[in-house]
């Protein structure tokens, strides 16, 4: 019989250039529902779990957040955090074309396009976080430093307190 070969996504092939460790879940997921159904099917702690949101700023520009998956995006900090007046959240029939992603799926590393990436400071007192592996019904777990070299991310303060 043959050996069923390992789908890797594309974050997963950046991950494996850059050399850096992680690990990977797979789960069964026929409809995406949100993270904190993912993070209660996995037995996962929800302050582990990043969500990834795109924005738009008043620039026109694309911008990515990553948050604890129980947390809101602070819109104001968000801005601020990215130098805009103001951002919103995109459209979701218009994420896939921007970012390359599903819904479920999205994850800022190997977006079609390097997108101004932020990832809650929060991430820096934790070993390891979890976070969309690239498809729907995969979840990667890796060190928040190494998030950030993988998907060019700085820290910031972007959640509402």
């Amino acid at each position: 019989m043959a050996k069923q070969k390992e789908v890797k996504t594309n974050a997963m092939r950046i991950l494996d250039k850059l050399k850096i460790d992680y690990t990977h879940q797979s789960y069964e997921c026929h409809e995406f529902v949100d993270g904190l159904q993912t993070a209660d099917l996995l037995k996962l702690p929800y302050e582990q779990v990043y969500k990834t949101l795109v924005t738009e700023g008043k620039s026109k520009n694309y911008f990515v957040f990553v948050i604890p998956i129980d947390k809101e995006l602070d819109m104001k900090k968000a801005a601020k955090a990215v130098g805009e007046k103001a951002v919103a959240m995109i459209r979701l029939k218009d994420l896939t074309a921007i970012t390359g992603y599903v819904r479920g799926g999205c994850t800022a590393i190997g977006m079609k396009k390097q997108l101004k990436t932020v990832i809650n400071d929060t991430a820096k007192e934790l070993d390891t976080i979890y976070i969309s592996g690239g498809k729907i019904g995969l979840q990667i777990q890796l060190r928040p430093d190494d998030f950030c070299t993988a998907a060019a991310a700085v820290y910031g303060d972007i959640i509402t307190s």
